[in-house]
């Protein structure tokens, strides 16, 4: 995605830290019209900004907002949860990062494709180092962030017959709530949105927006495991696709 001039952008989880972040940064790159999902009531000085009242576990809020989209560009798949304090003791705390970071993004995804094939558009998932190397401080969060890692992936190589491009912003230290307590280098939530945007523009499948995550960044790109990504999608890609 060139540009986001003239676009259509819906981020979840839009209120605060990088998600809050990322719709002052699309506002400031020119786009048309911003629709910004949250929880609870959200007010916005911008006219382009559309709030949406949106629980990504809920399904019929999922459905309510995907009514109200009259045309979508990109979508950021950026509500998360992250419960620190765990231990993988409980099932029930690992089901509930599953409902908001795997299946919410799922639902919300599935929801807005119609729109999103249509315009020829793209999704971005927001992610985290967590997905790759588990921290024991936050082993649920990063049990889900793995798996919504993959769903990524899976999502890329079945959207791509349908002209829907899906990228992942891995995360590493953000100066955000779920970091506060910390001190620790982190980087601001606008330098992390800009830098976000930036990778859009430039077609990165996978975006480094931090310092830290930068460290792991080309790593990645020359992995034997980013070329079996690309071998295993080669093989949806000859089927014709979903």
């Amino acid at each position: 995605m060139s540009t986001m001039s003239g676009k259509s952008v819906l981020v979840t989880g839009a209120n605060r830290g990088i998600g809050r972040a990322l719709v002052a940064e699309a506002l400031a790159r020119g786009a048309a019209r911003v629709y910004a999902g949250t929880r609870q009531p959200l007010d916005h000085s911008d006219d382009r900004v559309v709030p949406l009242t949106l629980d990504v576990t809920d399904a019929a809020q999922v459905r309510t907002a995907a009514e109200a989209v009259e045309s979508l560009d990109l979508l950021v798949n950026n509500a998360g949860l992250a419960v620190w304090g765990d231990d993988l003791s409980d099932p029930a705390l690992l089901e509930q990062h599953f409902a908001v970071n795997v299946f919410g993004t799922f639902r919300v995804t599935r929801a807005l494709l119609p729109a999103l094939t249509e315009s020829r558009g793209a999704v971005l998932n927001i992610l985290s180092t967590s997905s790759w190397a588990n921290m024991p401080l936050l082993p649920s969060y990063s049990v889900s962030k793995a798996a919504a890692f993959s769903l990524t992936q899976g999502l890329r190589a079945y959207l791509a017959a349908q002209g829907v491009r899906v990228h992942a912003a891995i995360i590493g230290t953000v100066d955000t709530d779920m970091t506060r307590a910390f001190d620790i280098p982190k980087a601001a939530p606008d330098t992390v949105a800009a830098r976000i945007f930036d990778g859009l523009a430039a077609g990165e499948g996978e975006i480094f927006p931090d310092p830290m995550a930068e460290l792991i960044a080309e790593a990645w790109r020359t992995s034997a495991l980013k070329a079996m990504e690309i071998e295993y999608a080669a093989l949806v890609a000859g089927d014709g696709g979903a």
